[in-house]
């Protein structure tokens, strides 16, 4: 029992953030494959339990309180995630790390992350899942992909630099907490409130995007989405692993000034910065 204050939080994240930056490179791609495959979990499960929900309210809170189980699953049992590696930054604003070895481990934990997402993406188009409510739930996850491609950027920077505010801000408090439920229970909340509130997070985003990809090539989910959701052939034909960028670019620029700045630069400015 008990908790770290969170002085001690920022100190073990910038001796942590060093760490990172001196992990080989093989194991960065294999725990980054495995963070991106565990987001993948909790977005998949999400999505499923509020498909069939007409209320968005409730439909979000639904989802909301399924996502954060894969951040649980980081924190708990390792992995490598680019939004919460953001905060290596304090590091670096420390003068303990570098900038090229932060640059190093984001672009590998970006590409890892992508390939966890994406093959969970892949999986759940292949396992029959998204074939309940009678495809209902495969033209749901193209319903989504298509919002998402469909964002406007500086809509998507905002969301992004918000989304990672609550992510890291969540991985402190999971820090402050000594014992599993503790982490758990910091873990949820902003979480839950970031999934509720429809934020944009670029590794979650690599899951959403590529599974409706994958269900926009299955006829009957395809079809579905017509019936449901009146979606065309045209916007099916422009959902595409070209038109993800349009969706990944922007909030993954947002996310990182959230992790960076938003969180980052404050904190450390607040508990680091000597005083002049």
């Amino acid at each position: 029992m008990g908790f770290q204050t969170i002085t001690e939080v920022i100190e073990q994240n910038i001796q942590n953030g060093i760490k990172k930056t001196n992990l080989t490179t093989k194991k960065l791609i294999l725990l980054g494959i495995a963070a991106g495959f565990f987001i993948g979990i909790g977005a998949e499960a999400s999505s499923l339990a509020m498909h069939g929900i007409s209320n968005v309210g409730l439909a979000r809170t639904v989802a909301g309180a399924v996502f954060p189980i894969g951040l649980m699953l980081i924190v708990l049992l390792g992995g490598e995630l680019f939004t919460g590696n953001c905060l290596i930054s304090m590091a670096v604003y420390d003068k303990k790390a570098k900038l090229k070895g932060m640059i190093r481990n984001l672009t590998i934990v970006y590409i890892s992350n992508f390939i966890g997402a994406a093959l969970m993406a892949w999986m759940i188009n292949n396992c029959g899942q998204l074939n309940f409510s009678d495809g209902g739930a495969g033209a749901f996850t193209i319903k989504v992909a298509l919002g998402k491609v469909g964002i406007d950027p500086i809509q998507a920077i905002v969301s992004g630099i918000l989304c990672n505010v609550l992510v890291c801000l969540a991985i402190f408090m999971a820090a402050t907490a000594k014992d599993v439920a503790g982490k758990c229970i910091a873990i949820f909340f902003p979480i839950f409130v970031f999934v509720i509130s429809g934020f944009e997070h670029c590794v979650a985003n690599m899951y959403y995007i590529p599974a409706g990809i994958f269900a926009a090539h299955n006829p009957l989910y395809a079809a579905k989405a017509t019936e449901l959701y009146g979606i065309t052939a045209e916007q099916l034909s422009g959902l595409n692993f070209g038109t993800m960028f349009s969706n990944l670019v922007p909030v993954t620029i947002g996310n990182i000034i959230g992790g960076m700045v938003f969180v980052g630069l404050l904190y450390w400015y607040l508990y680091r910065k000597k005083e002049v």
